[in-house]
């Protein structure tokens, strides 16, 4: 091996700059070399200067396949889409050996594409720049589907000039820019560039770089778009799952309830007992109204004194509606028949299941339907008895049925008579006096 070829290996070996290739063609000028040996150290450099630049191709590869590799990681283990993204732009900045990279992304609503990540940038102006679909360099690129390079932006006619664009471009100090879309499908979502604050050309293998990053990002856009989706879906689920859940639980428990409230009235409970089971149930205090407002079991203890017309207003609305009112804290629940008041049920607790409430109405409406038509027949008994022992003494039976209602006919008691100016003495005498003394 010649001493001329020694040289560039050392040269190569340790990765010296192209200019240091001519250090051994000037020495041996300088030492009065002849023209033969000259010759043969420019043979020399030319080939080193060959290898040198295939080394350097090579290892630019080995590196971009690296920062693909690490981004195809980023994406198996997607978790932010905001760190994903600035790793890409980091990379292609770096891959590029550019000043800056950059992406934007498409905004529907608006029609135009904004600033998503950057990566060396030094102006806040054009961190917030905008493009709309066309303009500049980057809106061409989203507008057209294809990728743009320029040495020099701003002598580049290709390109239609917008001065707010362009005065971001100049506080940013951008002469030398790529672009390449981010495309899903026939869909552009974006734009990655890379820029240079002097002019230099772009290769087409770092365009094909570039393009292949805008690639990955796209496919961790889209994916982080189907994670969202898919959390959405489920905690939409949950939330019905929940919703449902609770429901169930509340029908259940408000039909234990009527269970409890059906069982008093079968053994003989009255509204006072119904109310102790609403109480239990719900906590807190209850009145039960009548049809005139009047307190039936209850009251509220300190809920209130008096029960004002706002009440009574929502138990109309109750009644019209056919479910449970809210007046400030308590909870009105009416019901009525054909039409007129039969009972109102007032709530006051922190538990706000209104079947319950709503239930206990229309058990307490039975109650008082039963009493009331239990005191109407006991009242047709009583006027029937006593027309039978005036009319006709000596029916038989009478001492039974008079036991049955109560009364000993052996016993001493009095008759009143009244005449009804509109109405016949002898049924006036009879119906005016259906109860005993």
């Amino acid at each position: 091996m010649s001493t001329s070829s020694t040289h560039f290996l050392e040269l190569l070996a340790r990765e010296a700059s192209a200019v240091e290739f001519e250090g051994p063609i000037i020495q041996a000028r300088a030492a009065g070399a002849d023209a033969a040996t000259i010759e043969e150290l420019e043979r020399a450099k030319i080939e080193a200067l060959k290898v040198r630049a295939l080394l350097r191709r090579r290892a630019r590869r080995e590196a971009e396949l690296s920062a693909l590799y690490d981004t195809a990681g980023d994406l198996a283990a997607l978790r932010d889409l905001d760190a994903v993204l600035e790793a890409i732009v980091h990379r292609a900045r770096q891959l590029l050996a550019t000043d800056t990279a950059y992406m934007t992304l498409h905004d529907p609503e608006r029609g135009d594409t904004y600033m998503r990540v950057t990566d060396g940038s030094i102006s806040a102006k054009f961190r917030a720049l905008r493009l709309a679909m066309g303009a500049g360099l980057g809106g061409l690129v989203a507008q057209s589907a294809t990728p743009y390079a320029t040495a020099d932006y701003f002598a580049d006619a290709r390109f239609r000039h917008k001065h707010d664009i362009d005065e971001a471009v100049k506080e940013e100090g951008l002469v030398a820019i790529l672009g390449v879309p981010l495309r899903l499908g026939q869909r552009v979502i974006g734009v990655l560039m890379a820029a240079d604050r002097s002019a230099r050309p772009f290769h087409q293998e770092e365009v094909s770089l570039l393009a292949s990053l805008a690639a990955h990002a796209a496919v961790a856009i889209d994916n982080a778009r189907l994670l969202q989706e898919t959390r959405n879906a489920l905690e939409e689920l949950s939330s019905a799952h929940r919703t449902a859940r609770a429901h169930a639980e509340a029908v259940e428990r408000a039909a234990l309830a009527h269970d409890r409230m059906t069982s008093l009235v079968l053994r003989g409970g009255g509204i006072e007992d119904v109310a102790a089971v609403v109480t239990d149930v719900l906590g807190g205090s209850l009145a039960v109204l009548d049809d005139l407002g009047r307190p039936i079991a209850g009251p509220l203890d300190g809920a209130v004194g008096e029960l004002d017309a706002g009440v009574f207003e929502a138990a109309q609305a109750s009644r019209a509606l056919g479910r449970t009112v809210r007046r400030g804290d308590l909870r009105i629940a009416s019901v009525d028949v054909g039409g007129e008041p039969l009972c109102t049920l007032v709530l006051r607790s922190d538990d706000a299941d209104e079947r319950i409430l709503e239930r206990a109405a229309l058990v307490c409406a039975l109650l008082l339907l039963f009493r009331r038509s239990v005191a109407e027949a006991e009242g047709r008994v009583r006027g029937e008895l006593l027309d039978d022992l005036i009319s006709r003494p000596g029916t038989p039976g009478l001492t039974d049925r008079a036991r049955r209602l109560g009364v000993d006919l052996g016993a001493p008691h009095v008759v009143v008579a009244a005449r009804h100016p509109a109405r016949s003495p002898r049924r006036s005498s009879t119906r005016s006096s259906t109860s005993w003394p």
